[in-house]
């Protein structure tokens, strides 16, 4: 595909800096960009490379200069470079269409216009499932369970009995939603089972990544918000909740009954206690255990967790210890020099 740098422009609704008639034939990382290739920069730690790149043009924000080089600014770079490798690799994926032979539905099933169900997928009893959804090869949806419009189920996905699942939801392979949550109570030192009646209700536009485990609740529900994308091989515990639009990176696990507020950002491997609560716009960076509340609009790090700039301030000592170790070495070494020589008068 070509396009003029101008007529890309006109796509993502930014403002053309230089030539805006050279041709653009293919979309890359600035590093790997070549001549003809746009490229985009959102990071500013990148922004050494713009000297270094061979593509032939640019996407920046609005305030940042891009010396010899023909550029697009924009709001968003990266928002603006999706749409352009979009209109240049268009998706060309196949998904299912029609109701497979193979495929075992159950009684009362309700299936909405252009619903499709992949080989050997198996819908159970009084299921619903919403316009244009579509549901891979052998994928599980248990009893009473109810799934939006345009959703998209990959193989291998287990769905268990009387979910909710919202519209334009995206769940990856080897997902499970609605398992036991981990519930047992001690009894003369045998583990015995707390039975897990509630459920899982899963917002429009989440999108699950592959191998999550979503817990249904012990007696209400477990709930993602809208909006909220995660990221594969994460836990959720039963009667979770996490709000709207937030982002939870690969390997979190979150204990039971934590309350996660809107536009939380959780990174790799952060580790939830249960019973607490995460404010809005709060970020838990990478690595995290957190221990206890953590309040709105704080960034959080650690372990245990603690807002960013005592967190930091406590690892600067950390990296002290083995020079403040050899100080009271030699300290101690000379109080007892000093004492050997008092004793001596």
């Amino acid at each position: 595909m070509r396009k003029t740098l101008k007529e890309i422009a006109e796509l993502v609704d930014g403002e053309v800096v230089g030539n805006g008639d050279i041709i653009i034939t293919g979309v890359s990382g600035i590093r790997e960009a070549d001549e003809g290739d746009i490229t985009f920069l959102a990071n500013p730690k990148y922004f050494p490379l713009i000297e270094k790149t061979r593509a032939s043009a640019i996407i920046t924000s609005r305030d940042i200069e891009v010396p010899a080089k023909s550029a697009i600014r924009t709001d968003n770079p990266s928002l603006a470079f999706a749409k352009i490798v979009s209109s240049f690799a268009p998706c060309e994926v196949k998904h299912p269409q029609g109701i497979h032979p193979t495929a075992i539905l159950g009684k009362n099933v309700a299936l909405g216009r252009d619903v499709a169900v992949g080989p050997y997928a198996v819908i159970e009893d009084e299921v619903s499932i919403g316009d244009k959804s579509i549901i891979y090869a052998g994928s599980f949806i248990g009893q009473y369970t109810k799934i939006g419009t345009d959703a998209l189920v990959y193989p291998n996905v287990s769905i268990r009995e009387r979910v909710t699942i919202g519209n334009r939801v995206i769940i990856h392979s080897g997902t499970v939603i609605g398992s036991d949550g981990f519930g047992f109570v001690d009894i003369e030192g045998l583990h015995h089972k707390i039975p897990q009646v509630g459920t899982v209700e899963i917002g429009d536009d989440v999108e699950i990544g592959a191998n999550v485990t979503i817990d249904r609740a012990r007696f209400d529900k477990t709930v993602i918000g809208k909006g909220t994308k995660i990221d594969n091989l994460v836990q959720i515990a039963h009667n979770v909740a996490i709000g709207e639009n937030s982002i939870i990176v690969a390997q979190v696990g979150i204990s039971g009954s934590t309350t996660i507020g809107k536009n939380v950002t959780l990174a790799g491997q952060v580790g939830v206690v249960g019973h607490i609560s995460i404010g809005d716009n709060a970020i838990v960076m990478a690595q995290s255990g957190v221990s206890k509340s953590i309040p709105p609009n704080t960034m959080a790090w650690g372990y245990p967790a603690k807002p960013q700039d005592v967190a930091k301030r406590v690892n600067a000592c950390v990296q002290n210890l083995p020079r403040l170790y050899n100080t009271v070495a030699e300290l101690k070494k000379k109080i007892e020099e000093l004492e050997f020589k008092l004793k001596d008068k």
